[in-house]
């Protein structure tokens, strides 16, 4: 069977080309080995929100008082927290599937592997073999947890996969790693009534964010009776009855803790060990494959995308690479893929999201740039709903007004730093959204107040 583009793996990089593909007149096939959708849709994105939303739901419970509103409610149900996070994955994945045959995608199920630059062999669920052609292949098999060298994991070890099932909380979790991934598990066990501990090797947590979002989450963390370890690394576990214990080791001493369980959070490695890769001489770098800023690999018909790619980990990345992808093969005209355009977005208690530089990689490149600062405690909105912890930190160009950075963090934000990622594309400056008229009551005006802000023309502060 020939193709014009075969796709591997079906998260939210290739199942995004395969539709873009197929609206462009292509004939394409799409390879998935588990379930339609991938990893973020399954068992990442999607299913940890539902968790998120219960923990929200809960503490809203909890302080439902300063609301004028009583209630003794705040039963923990954890089986039907993971049975609606299931039930919302399993909906979706059959969405993707309904989407996919709608643009006459053809389906297979099965590991794939190269044969050849345009050939590949997909061993179905029964061991049974086919190969199919493709003018242009997409690699978009995703990631998977890194796991720590040399530390033995026992049961009482999850991965993200293992923490989404979980069937009953823990009384003590440690939580090794503290990028997004264990920073949002961290505070819905937290939210849950978990005692959690929150290991990091660096010296800030959320490491990738600006060190004033950092600070502020670490403090709101532990507020809330979070532990965290910072600059300490993990040396090993040790089963010690229903219990295991955690050796950690910091610059000068070490320390000996016990846990019911751990998450392991540590980062994502490329799924690319059983392609072939090396058959076809595709290059590849600490376990990711190399791409150009066009998703190109250094085989002319072969792309790659996505988790598997290289970082940013982020789904809406992979899916914006796709579409780029689709739009190459079917001899489109596409824009190369910018990382500082990329927003992030982490949904802990209080959420943060990020775009651009930080202020510190500001410094290092010796630009010339100004801080606006607004905290939401002086947002009317924010104050109404009780959302008046955080703030918005944008960092801005001092001699072209161009927007270099912006560090949100507060509950909502995640909803509000697409307003940045078009104002980067579109090449908004500063004056640009001084003039801009924002809509109130509403937490975007905290927007206008950090532009304002950054040349001392705040109002509300």
């Amino acid at each position: 069977m020939d193709f014009d583009l075969v796709i591997i793996g079906s998260g939210p990089g290739g199942y995004v080309a395969a539709i873009r593909g197929a609206q462009l007149g292509l004939n394409v096939a799409i390879i998935e080995k588990e379930a339609l959708g991938g990893i973020c849709l399954n068992w990442g994105c999607i299913p940890t929100k539902s968790f998120l939303r219960s923990a929200e739901v809960l503490k809203i419970i909890k302080s439902s008082e300063k609301y004028g509103i009583k209630s003794e409610l705040g039963h923990v149900d954890i089986s039907e927290i993971v049975k609606r996070s299931r039930s919302i994955a399993k909906k979706l994945s059959n969405g993707v599937q309904y989407l996919l045959k709608k643009n006459k995608v053809r389906i297979f199920y099965g590991e794939a592997s190269f044969k050849s630059s345009k050939c590949i062999k997909i061993k179905s669920r029964n061991n049974t073999v086919q190969e199919i052609s493709g003018e242009n292949i997409c690699i978009a098999s995703g990631g998977r947890p890194r796991e720590i060298s040399g530390i033995s994991n026992p049961n009482s070890v999850w991965f993200y996969k293992e923490a989404l099932q979980v069937e009953k909380i823990p009384n003590k979790l440690l939580v090794v790693g503290s990028g997004a991934i264990g920073v949002e598990f961290a505070s819905f066990f937290a939210q849950m009534g978990s005692d959690v501990s929150l290991l990091e090797s660096k010296p800030t947590i959320l490491p990738n964010e600006d060190l004033d979002v950092s600070n502020f989450v670490e403090k709101q963390f532990l507020n809330r009776g979070i532990k965290i370890y910072k600059n300490h690394s993990l040396l090993s576990f040790r089963e010690k009855g229903e219990l295991f214990e955690a050796e950690l080791k910091s610059k000068d001493k070490m320390l000996s803790l016990e846990f019911d369980k751990a998450i392991l959070a540590v980062g994502i490695v490329g799924n690319i060990e059983n392609l072939n890769l090396e058959g076809v001489n595709i290059k590849v770098s600490n376990g990711s494959i190399l791409v150009d800023e066009f998703c190109r690999t250094n085989v002319d018909n072969i792309y790659a995308i996505g988790d598997v790619a290289s970082p940013p980990w982020l789904a809406h990345k992979a899916s914006h690479e796709g579409i780029s992808v689709a739009e190459q093969v079917a001899e489109l005209e596409v824009h190369p893929i910018k990382k500082d355009r990329i927003p992030a977005c982490t949904y802990c208690d209080p959420e943060v999201a990020s775009i651009g530089l930080t202020e510190k990689e500001a410094v290092e490149r010796n630009i010339e740039y100004k801080v606006g600062m607004f905290p939401f405690s002086a947002n009317g909105k924010a104050m109404a709903m009780g959302y008046e912890n955080g703030f918005i930190k944008t960092i801005i160009d001092k001699g072209t007004g161009e927007f270099l950075g912006v560090h949100m963090v507060g509950m909502g934000v995640t909803e509000l730093i697409h307003n940045y990622a078009l104002a980067k594309e579109a090449e908004i400056i500063q004056e640009n959204i001084e003039n801009t008229i924002f809509p109130h009551p509403t937490l975007s005006e905290a927007i206008h107040e950090s532009v304002l802000k950054a040349s001392d023309k705040e109002i509300h502060i």
